[in-house]
């Protein structure tokens, strides 16, 4: 895996407020308010003027919103046009790929400045037509006319993890758990509530009608109930990511102008990309994405890091179990044993590794072309210091990674970051 032939630094990053917000939000609205927030984390500012390209990422507006050519409608949105707009397609992992084209686009010295990011509204549509939208970035020819969805997909993988590691549902509820909380500390997500609020507020709201009261010792409880539904077994409503309107926005530079921009770059060490085959019958294994561990050892080569240097990560927990299975295919345990870590708290804020201190696509929502792209906004602020509310970790963060999956792991793109 070769070097990068340039540093390339994220120099402002900025997201738009995630959750249900058609139709007083649209593609173009929430990317404005991206934009306007990533401008206000550079520090010496930035204009258009300055950019020299815009790559968006997008699943499929197409579907969701019946509008194409997506990128040269952002670009001349925040006074780009004439300048090169692109629009990457890669699932959930769409602004991911965007990024990563992003980097190279600029390492090869075609461009100084690129800003990347990524847009969905995907509450334009009925959820049936969400879940058939999605679905088209499953298996057409096997999984499609089957009626598996993503929930069954990952519901499988789920599955082969419990037989042969021996991981539970109440691991994964620890995770979803933990996303939760963490969503709470971020004015952006989706869901700013934790497991136990909720539990409570159900309560509360039978206690009000005068019905009987579930004998509900603590969110596990909760969760085994029939208020958390269950999806796909083992799979459970909370368990499930999050159908979200949202857009994120990244900044990047080149060495050579990135200073003109702020004295506190965060640098982008390594990138990585992989694939697999899109139909899960037609992979060896269930319980690793082969595509994750081909990204991931691109990226760790590419920033001659290993695993263990890695702080804090932001993981594509698009179900509980895909985080699970992605902390043992980035290296950070080893198969089987990253539940160990899960059951230990070392993944919580205050934990040895933590990860997705954004709440994750399971709180802060999952907008799926932007997610990639809001990935690495979580990161720049950690990075700065500058997360929102009370989920700053309490350590200084030198090195980062983001990672981003497509569909059921048939794309990944993994990132390094460091200071």
């Amino acid at each position: 895996m070769g070097k990068l032939s340039r540093r390339i630094a994220i120099v402002g990053a900025g997201m738009s407020q995630f959750g249900k917000l058609f139709p007083l939000k649209r593609n173009p609205d929430l990317w404005i308010d991206a934009w306007l927030n990533a401008v206000k984390t550079v520090d010496n500012g930035i204009e258009p003027k300055d950019v020299d390209a815009c790559y968006i990422g997008n699943y499929s507006s197409d579907l969701f919103n019946h509008q194409g050519h997506l990128a040269p409608q952002m670009a001349n949105l925040v006074g780009l046009s004439p300048k090169p707009a692109s629009r990457f397609e890669g699932a959930c992992a769409s602004s991911g790929v965007a990024l990563r084209q992003g980097i190279l686009a600029i390492a090869s010295g075609i461009h100084d400045v690129i800003v990347v990011g990524g847009c969905e509204t995907m509450n334009e549509v009925s959820t049936t037509l969400v879940t058939d939208t999605l679905a088209t970035a499953s298996d057409n020819l096997f999984e499609y006319p089957a009626g598996a969805t993503f929930p069954g997909l990952y519901a499988a993988v789920a599955s082969a993890h419990f037989h042969k590691y021996g991981t539970t549902a109440e691991d994964l509820m620890r995770i979803g758990i933990k996303n939760h909380e963490n969503g709470t500390q971020n004015p952006f997500a989706q869901m700013q509530v934790s497991i136990k609020d909720l539990m409570n507020n159900k309560l509360a709201k039978l206690e009000a009608q005068g019905r009987d009261i579930p004998d509900w010792k603590d969110e596990f409880d909760f969760l085994k109930s029939s208020s958390n539904p269950m999806i796909a077994s083992p799979l459970r409503l909370f368990d499930c990511s999050l159908v979200t309107d949202g857009a994120a926005c990244v900044f990047l530079a080149a060495e050579e102008v990135a200073k003109q921009f702020t004295d506190t770059p965060i640098w982008i060490s390594g990138t990585g990309q992989g694939s697999a085959a899109l139909s899960l019958h037609d992979r060896d294994v269930l319980t690793s994405f082969v595509a994750t561990k081909e990204a991931a050892k691109q990226a760790y080569q590419m920033a001659n890091l290993a695993p263990k240097d890695i702080q804090i990560a932001e993981l594509h927990d698009c179900f509980t179990i895909a985080e699970l299975v992605a902390m043992e295919d980035l290296d950070f345990y080893e198969k089987g044993k990253a539940v160990d870590a899960v059951r230990d708290g070392e993944s919580k804020l205050d934990g040895c590794l933590p990860l997705n201190t954004s709440g994750g696509l399971k709180s802060k929502g999952h907008p799926v072309g932007a997610t990639g792209a809001a990935q690495a906004v979580e990161i720049f602020k950690q990075m700065r210091g500058i997360a929102e509310r009370n989920r700053q970790v309490k350590f200084d963060v030198e090195k980062a990674l983001t990672h981003n999956l497509g569909g059921s792991g048939a794309t990944c793109v993994v990132t390094i970051y460091q200071k």
